[in-house]
């Protein structure tokens, strides 16, 4: 594109993990200068190992690093310089350790008023807001680890989906502070936290409880909206998942099949009759389509336009034909570990705008990568700023 819709608007993160980086990545993807402050020995998440060795390349891209030790008077000055030309400043630390460096939002918007500062935490300020939260932690007080396991054995979601959502809502409150500083002249404190993103992902549950008075099951055990919307093993212990959700699909189903048994079934009417009769139509599905190939169910299904999809692994989909026609996927060269300097795939934000994906401009920083070009900017000497950027190397 040939101007990104926040191209010329800064932004200071003080971020880690997934949550605070998320946000700053949605910005940094629209256009905005995202300077990543980080301390002499680096992002802690550089380091991660199973399944947190992503987390890093993967929320990091098109952002700077810079390091400065902000426990240091000389640290905490050249930040404070920094954030007089930032229009956003991010952070997911403890309430607690941003106003004892004074850069929570209280201290910070009397050095500049029109500052936009978004906090990204556990909790929304309340009993709760004392505790130290996890993604997982509030998958298991929230109701989503009960929703998504069986009953008695709850089980977190297979992705870190509070922290990316939590970072999600934190650019939305911070495009909406724009929209009213662009009025008001002012800028504002926006506030995202895990507990309240996770209550937001159950609130359907909740309210299918207001509506019918029954407790939503866990979702292995929920009584399913559709007459058919399961997961079938078929030839060679392939796995398929297949669905028919409206009475138009259901008779285009029988008849791709040759169900014609099943189609004039008179208990079979209706999607709701056919919910009624899933303990003994499900079985017996299972049994007529079991010895069928899922390539074959696939492109049977594809051909009459029936929801469909094969079970895929997430490594698999780097190899996914929609995804590298589409430009869903765009090269980076990784920053950190055994693999540094080597080329791989990332995945963009799943939008596009006029036609176009938004793509990778930088890839994810080294450890204090534009530490030099940025403190000459704010009017430091080359030796000024190598000592105040020097970093620490620490073993991982």
């Amino acid at each position: 594109m040939n101007k990104l819709p926040f191209e010329g608007l800064r932004v200071v993160e003080f971020t880690h993990m997934v949550m605070g980086p998320t946000c700053g990545m949605v910005l940094a993807d629209l256009g905005a200068e995202v300077i990543k402050v980080e301390p002499p020995a680096g992002d802690n998440t550089r380091r991660l190992l199973g399944s947190g060795a992503g987390f890093y390349p993967l929320f990091n891209r098109n952002k700077k690093s810079l390091v400065l030790d902000v426990q240091t008077p000389e640290g905490k000055e050249a930040v404070l310089k920094l954030i007089a030309t930032a229009d956003v400043v991010s952070e997911n630390f403890k309430p607690e350790t941003m106003k004892k460096l004074g850069l929570d939002y209280q201290s910070l918007k009397t050095l500049n008023p029109r500052l936009i500062h978004v906090s990204h935490k556990g909790f929304l300020p309340g009993p709760y807001d004392h505790r130290t939260a996890l993604d997982e932690v509030v998958q298991m007080m929230g109701g989503l680890a009960y929703m998504t396991g069986r009953p008695g054995d709850p089980l977190r979601a297979g992705s870190s989906v509070n922290d990316i959502m939590g970072g999600l809502f934190g650019a939305i409150g911070v495009m909406a502070a724009l929209s009213a500083r662009e009025k008001t002249g002012e800028g504002s404190e926006v506030q995202s936290s895990l507990f309240e993103n996770n209550v937001f992902l159950v609130a359907q549950h909740m309210m299918q409880f207001a509506v019918t008075g029954l407790p939503a099951a866990p979702m292995p055990e929920r009584i399913s909206s559709w007459g058919i919307y399961d997961v079938f093993k078929v030839q060679d212990g392939e796995q398929i998942f297949l669905a028919v959700v409206s009475d138009t699909q259901w008779a285009i189903f029988c008849d791709a099949f040759g169900y014609d048994d099943l189609q004039a079934d008179p208990r079979l009417l209706g999607n709701n009759n056919r919910v009624r009769c899933r303990d003994w139509l499900i079985p017996l599905l299972r049994e007529r389509l079991a010895q069928q190939s899922a390539a074959d169910l696939a492109a049977l299904f594809e051909r009459h336009g029936l929801p469909f999809a094969l079970i895929t692994k997430p490594h698999e989909l780097l190899d996914d034909p929609h995804l590298c026609a589409t430009g869903g996927l765009a090269p980076i060269t990784l920053p950190d570990g055994e693999r540094a300097g080597q080329t791989a795939q990332t995945v963009l934000l799943p939008l596009a705008l006029d036609g176009e994906r938004l793509g990778v401009r930088r890839s994810p920083p080294r450890l204090g990568e534009h530490s030099a070009e940025l403190l000459a900017e704010l009017g430091y000497s080359a030796e000024d700023a190598a000592r105040l950027s020097q970093t620490v190397a620490k073993a991982g």
